[in-house]
């Protein structure tokens, strides 16, 4: 089932005074359910396109859409709740692993629900492979692999349908890269989609990648291996995003 679309999203950068395209008809659909990755040069655009589909910042042009619903219908706060962004560098406040996972519902886009109880937030610990932490460890304690996996699931906790990963393994050893895209596929279930940038060789988690080229986006499914890895669960008639009619001949394009 598409959950996001993105139609016609056009962004440029101004450089010495010039003004230079990025993109400038960029349309993709994510499923839910799905992981999908992001690849491209460094400045071809990626992350500015990320910050773009969570209203981080200013498109030229285009329409985002998440449940069919366009951006322009939601509150900005609002809409970020639910595509959210994780950033490359993940920020944890002073204090402890539990001062973190609740941080969320200190802020008044959160006023007034209920934040996860002491039994959801010792789950999540264990989802990332984190069970040896105890929710009073001081944060400062924690290694950089520890530290990505308690941001990410901060993220999860307050039950965004679209995570956005601004190439959050970038700057770990393969061993917490590889607990981090295992993470990312735990959390990743029925009504949530993944859009994540990644240089790092495939994990096997994605249903296809998407590369940003020359300001072109193209796609290429992963149906076949994820088959091979998941023969049980996965149906290949269902991976590929899902592409509107009005869309199939720009998507083609690409």
């Amino acid at each position: 089932m598409a959950l996001f679309e993105a139609r016609h999203i056009a962004a440029s950068y101004t450089r010495a005074g010039e003004t230079a395209q990025l993109f400038s008809d960029v349309c993709f659909v994510l499923e839910e359910g799905r992981i999908y990755d992001l690849i491209g040069s460094s400045g071809s655009g990626k992350s500015t396109l990320l910050k773009i589909c969570a209203l981080m910042i200013k498109r030229e042009r285009g329409d985002l859409f998440l449940d069919n619903k366009e951006s322009a219908t939601f509150e900005p706060t609002v809409w970020r709740r639910q595509v959210c962004l994780v950033p490359q560098i993940p920020t944890l406040i002073t204090g402890t692993v539990r001062d973190n996972l609740l941080f969320p519902w200190k802020l008044k886009v959160h006023a007034g629900q209920t934040p996860p109880d002491e039994t959801t937030l010792i789950s999540l610990l264990e989802r990332a492979e984190l069970v040896d932490i105890e929710l009073d460890r001081d944060v400062s304690q924690l290694s950089g692999g520890q530290v990505a996996r308690v941001a990410l699931l901060r993220a999860f906790a307050t039950k965004p349908q679209v995570l956005l990963l601004d190439e959050v393994d970038a700057s770990l050893d393969d061993e917490s890269a590889s607990a981090i895209g295992r993470l990312t596929n735990s959390l990743v279930d029925k009504g949530i989609a993944c859009l994540r940038i990644r240089h790092r060789k495939a994990d096997g988690f994605a249903s296809g990648t998407f590369t940003l080229k020359d300001s072109v986006l193209s796609y290429a499914s992963h149906v076949a291996d994820l088959k091979k890895a998941n023969p049980p669960t996965l149906d290949p008639q269902t991976l590929d995003p899902p592409t509107p009619s009005s869309l199939s001949e720009e998507v083609a394009r690409s």
